[in-house]
């Protein structure tokens, strides 16, 4: 989602706060709960999921590697819902010619870093690059070049555009800014 006008350019960054992640964290989470269930029913010798009666489950070696997983899959799922709750990732992207300024706003974990801000001169700008892998992980994302301080991703990692996205939405930024357009 972006808002433009002549002379700003605001882009706003989803974060982790997307449908394939709450999804992925609750399926997770069932998945875990089931494997605890499951190992700790066949240690107290009780049904507590009545589709795997615990006498078919020894405790050892089942019920402990079943608990172990399930544990483990419980503290990946807690991250998972920590990042979507922090809304780890999102921000804004933007880029004021009438300032000549260029803000980048990203919330990080909690702590020292929470708020990730960077902030640019437009003068400084040296080119929109866009970077193309392709293959059976393709990977396509866009970085601004600043002088003397290296390349800022402008893409999430995990955002599948397509070339004719990516070339489009190069095409806009550096006509925006006044920069050329580099692809490696």
């Amino acid at each position: 989602m972006s808002w433009r006008s002549e002379h700003i350019w605001i882009e706003l960054i989803v974060g982790s706060r997307k449908i394939s992640n709450f999804c992925w964290a609750f399926i997770l989470f069932l998945g875990s709960l089931g494997f605890v269930l499951v190992g700790s029913s066949s240690y107290f010798g009780k049904n507590w999921i009545s589709l795997v009666p615990s006498q078919q489950i020894l405790f050892f070696p089942q019920g402990i590697v079943m608990s172990f997983y399930g544990i483990a899959g419980l503290f990946i799922s807690s991250y998972l819902w920590c990042t979507i709750s922090w809304n780890v990732g999102s921000g804004y992207d933007r880029f004021d010619r009438k300032e000549g300024i260029v803000c980048i706003f990203r919330w990080g974990f909690p702590g020292k870093n929470r708020r990730i801000f960077l902030r640019f001169r437009m003068k400084d700008i040296q080119s929109i690059r866009i970077e193309v892998k392709e293959g059976i992980y393709a990977r396509r994302v866009l970085y601004m070049e600043i002088k003397g301080q290296g390349d800022v991703p402008l893409t999430r990692t995990d955002e599948n555009l397509t070339p004719r996205e990516i070339e489009q939405k190069a095409a806009e930024l550096a006509y925006f800014l006044r920069v050329p357009i580099e692809v490696f």
